[in-house]
């Protein structure tokens, strides 16, 4: 079993700045590959971003590239998601999640989730 603790959410400013962090507890979290997710009112949960085990290969949903930042700690089993120059339609829920083996952006094939964090970006 996988715990995922997300925090960092709040209420930010257009082109302002946030600090996702998610925080695992269980099993060997640099075994695991990890993602963000997001989930807006009304709206299918949708890829972010995603890490590979080793933090070498990384990939993002793109209309977040160049303003997200995806990394991990694997001596702090923590996974961060540095979001700039945020926009009102990043306005959602986020989610970290971790699947054994290689990265992917289809939530199905996660196995662990964590309960979200609220990101609101007032224009």
């Amino acid at each position: 079993q996988v715990q995922l603790v997300e925090s960092g959410g709040g209420l930010v400013q257009a082109g302002g700045s946030l600090r996702l962090s998610c925080a695992a507890s269980g099993r060997t979290f640099s075994n695991l590959a990890m993602a963000w997710f997001r989930q807006a009112p009304d709206k299918e949960r949708e890829f972010v971003a995603a890490i590979s085990w080793s933090g070498s290969t990384t990939s993002y949903l793109d209309s977040v590239k160049g303003r997200f930042t995806i990394s991990r700690d694997n001596a702090k089993n923590t996974l961060y998601l540095q979001t700039n120059s945020l926009k009102p339609e990043d306005t959602a829920i986020y989610y970290c999640a971790a699947k054994f083996f290689s990265t992917s952006s289809n939530s199905k094939e996660y196995h662990y989730w964590g309960q979200g964090t609220q990101v609101t970006v007032s224009s």
